[in-house]
């Protein structure tokens, strides 16, 4: 220093030096921090680990869930309810848009007669979109219209005839009996062409012609009693009308029919009438679609074929809609109560009602909404005494079901109609018991054996780890399966099973962090002291291998599970109790049909991985006392 500098520094005032006294020693000023503990601080750098604190709010929730859910719902899981089965996961009411129970269908048949879509329920159909044109198809449908019957002869031998023949009716010389005719036009069909026909009725001994070989094909009216009165034949019992069929030279032929429709006077009866209603056709696809019972038994106006009888242009509509499978389950229908339903319904005070006996007519009032049904549709009285028997009401299906309202299930039902929001987290419980109590004794035991192999090595460490050789050499999958087939396949056995090798990998990485941390200087230190092997075990090499042995133990749990769902697959399951393995086994083969059955328990399960691997790195980083102190 230069004389300044000297004066500047050695001229400060004493009342700038204050010393504060905390316990022997002195500072220069007061301490601000106060001393923290392990566990504290443990806590501080895990919670400095954001993606590990998530994991643990959603590895708690899960957790809780699987707790509270199956106690908080109720649900028999055990219990079958076909009807409900198969019901998607529905939050919101239908018609939302989203979560709300309801599947998308398109390009799905049009019932034209019904108004709503083949095979639905009208009251259940959500935003319906028919096509504005129809669809020609080839195929009989019973909802098809219009088109023609194609009549085949797939021969290519203009010798060879085929024929399509009607049922039987009668038909008589009075009563003006006819039959009309519509054909198609159209040639070059598949490949064929149209060919030459004839018509004639056939009953019995009797053939009357109809109309000759020919191949115009406009409509024809015949009138079959004329015919039959120039035959000189009164009535024919069971007559027939057949269309016979010629091949066409090269080609195969065919005959394209529209309708064909018998008439009579009214004079033949009402009975006739019907007949010959039955027998004709004005639907070809309707017609087509009749075939015989066990090949023997034919409904009533079947049309026997020697060649081959199809369709062909026939018109259906296509639709687009939403579809709601609870209002089928749960909604309205008809529902038959007595009497004395009714008298109980009144004493809980859920309705009123009163009856005259002289004009049995009922007078309903609805009180509460716990009565079973809001209106009643008809009365059965005594036709003797005019007493009351019975009503048909409209009611839901839920109160038949045993629900005082319509449900909803947040994840969908199973096949079984069980509620898998339920049966999942009750299956996970399971899981989780099995996981955690295998992880406890595979962890404490391996701890041990690994601590003890690692620490004292040489002769010790070489039978220990012989001994682990050949039990490992075992496969597990045979360790579990000769247990579960001499013992069962029961919670108790699971654990037995997955214990037996499971503790090898916690001792394997324990006796690896014991050769790396035995021979540093903080315990060759503590050696030299006098420490005992027990102490230096557990004091000093230990917790210091804690860390990385916890992080594998932890996710030992979901090994656990992914080990159960594997033999669940192998229908080695636990029996009688419901797991996560059981509920995946299960709904395998649903995974196309109803994907959420498998979708949704995998994304648990999914999240439940990840955050159990999560989880354990951050316990891993705050156990580990040489990051003691430290900001990361």
């Amino acid at each position: 220093m230069n004389e300044q500098q000297f004066e500047k520094y050695n001229n400060i005032p004493a009342e700038k030096f204050a010393f504060a006294s905390q316990g022997d020693k002195l500072h220069d000023k007061k301490l601000d921090t106060k001393a923290v503990s392990y566990a504290r601080d443990s806590f501080r750098r895990f919670c400095k680990n954001k993606a590990s604190v998530v994991a643990a709010i959603i590895l708690g929730i899960i957790i809780l869930f699987a707790i509270i859910v199956p106690m908080a719902t109720g649900v028999d899981v055990d219990r079958v309810g076909v009807t409900e089965g198969f019901l998607p996961p529905k939050l919101f009411e239908a018609g939302t848009g989203f979560w709300d129970g309801t599947t998308s269908f398109s390009r799905i048949i049009y019932d034209v007669a019904n108004e709503t879509p083949a095979g639905k329920e009208a009251r259940a159909v959500l935003n319906l979109v028919v096509d504005e044109e129809p669809t020609l198809i080839n195929q009989a449908s019973p909802f098809a219209t219009g088109g023609y019957i194609m009549f085949e002869n797939q021969s290519s031998n203009s010798s060879t005839t085929n024929v399509l023949s009607s049922d039987t009716f009668r038909v008589a010389v009075n009563g003006n009996y006819t039959v009309s005719i519509k054909f198609g036009n159209i040639d070059e069909v598949y490949g064929g062409k149209l060919g030459e026909y004839r018509i004639y009725l056939s009953g019995g001994e009797e053939h009357i012609l109809l109309q000759d070989w020919s191949s115009d094909y406009s409509n024809v009216n015949i009138n079959i009693s004329s015919l039959l009165e120039q035959a000189d034949v009164a009535v024919i019992t069971n007559a027939r009308i057949v269309f016979e069929l010629k091949s066409a030279q090269g080609k195969y032929s065919y005959l394209l029919i529209a309708s064909c429709v018998f008439s009579a006077d009214e004079s033949v009866g009402e009975d006739i009438l019907e007949r010959l209603e039955t027998v004709g056709f004005t639907n070809p696809s309707h017609m087509a679609l009749l075939a015989g019972e066990g090949g023997s038994v034919f409904p009533d106006g079947y049309w026997s074929c020697t060649g081959r009888k199809g369709v062909y242009a026939c018109e259906v509509y296509y639709c687009d809609f939403d579809y709601d499978p609870y209002e089928v389950v749960y909604g309205e229908t008809e529902v038959i109560y007595t009497k004395t339903d009714l008298d109980r319904f009144v004493a809980n005070g859920w309705c009123e009602y009163s009856f005259d006996r002289s004009t049995a007519e009922i007078t309903f009032t609805k009180l509460s909404e716990n009565c079973p049904f809001d209106e009643i549709l008809s009365v059965n009285t005594n036709y003797i005494t005019g007493q009351l028997l019975d009503v048909t009401v409209l009611s839901h299906r839920y109160v038949a079901l045993g629900y005082t309202s319509m449900p909803k299930y947040l994840f969908g039902t199973d096949p079984n109609g069980v509620d898998l929001f339920t049966r999942m987290f009750k299956g996970l419980r399971t899981s989780l018991l099995l996981g955690v109590a295998t992880f406890a004794f595979c962890f404490m035991f391996g701890l041990v054996w690994g601590s003890i192999s690692g620490y004292f090595g040489g002769t010790i460490d070489l039978a220990m780890e012989r001994f682990c050789d050949i039990l490992g050499g075992v496969p597990w999958i045979v360790v579990m399966t000769l247990c579960i087939l001499h013992l069962g396949n029961n919670f108790g056995t699971f654990v037995l099973a997955l214990c037996m090798t499971g503790w090898m990998g916690i001792a394997g990485l324990t006796r690896t962090q014991f050769y790396r941390f035995k021979h540093m200087e903080h315990v060759l230190a503590a050696r030299t002291l006098g420490a005992s092997d027990w102490r230096l075990i557990f004091k000093h090499i230990l917790p210091n291998s804690l860390g990385t042995i916890i992080t594998a133990a932890v996710f030992g749990i979901v090994n656990v599970i992914y080990s159960e769902a594997t033999l669940a697959y192998l229908n080695l399951g636990l029996q009688g109790t419901t797991s996560f393995g059981v509920i995946l086994s299960d709904h395998q083969q649903y995974l196309q049909s109803n994907s959420y059955l498998i979708t949704i328990p995998s994304i648990v399960m999914t999240l439940l991985m990840i955050s159990f691997n999560l989880f354990g790195n951050g316990l891993r980083d705050a156990i580990n006392p040489a990051l003691k102190g430290s900001e990361g």
